[in-house]
């Protein structure tokens, strides 16, 4: 089994319950893994025998792109794209950070991490 992972990749989206969130946007903190047994012999040397992290850069920044008010609902998308762009994944974890929610306090973020 090989994991591969993307850790603190930072966004400036526009997810949130409020439309004050929705209008203004603020900075999330994405972070992925990937569990998968290789397609084919690694020593072939080939990026179509693994999870290539580019494509799940180009996933996480596409869904992030697309404003939701849940979080939870980016992660599911975030990770159902995942499954289909790479059947042969066994398990997925998307873990996304908001920073600054609008709390009556500080608080650094709020999160959530959703697995499969």
């Amino acid at each position: 089994m090989i994991n591969i992972s993307l850790h603190g990749a930072e966004f400036f989206a526009f997810h949130g319950f409020y439309p004050e969130e929705q209008k203004l946007g603020t900075k999330f903190i994405v972070d992925v893994e990937v569990d998968f047994v290789p397609l084919d012999d690694l020593k072939i040397d080939k990026i179509a025998n693994t999870v290539d992290y580019e494509q799940l850069y180009s996933i996480i920044d596409s869904q992030m792109k697309q404003t939701r008010k849940l979080i939870e609902t980016v992660a599911q998308a975030i990770l159902t794209d995942i499954k289909e762009q790479f059947p042969f994944v066994k398990g997925i974890t998307v873990s996304i950070k908001k920073l600054n929610p609008p709390l009556k306090g500080k608080v650094e973020y709020s999160g959530i991490v959703i697995s499969s």
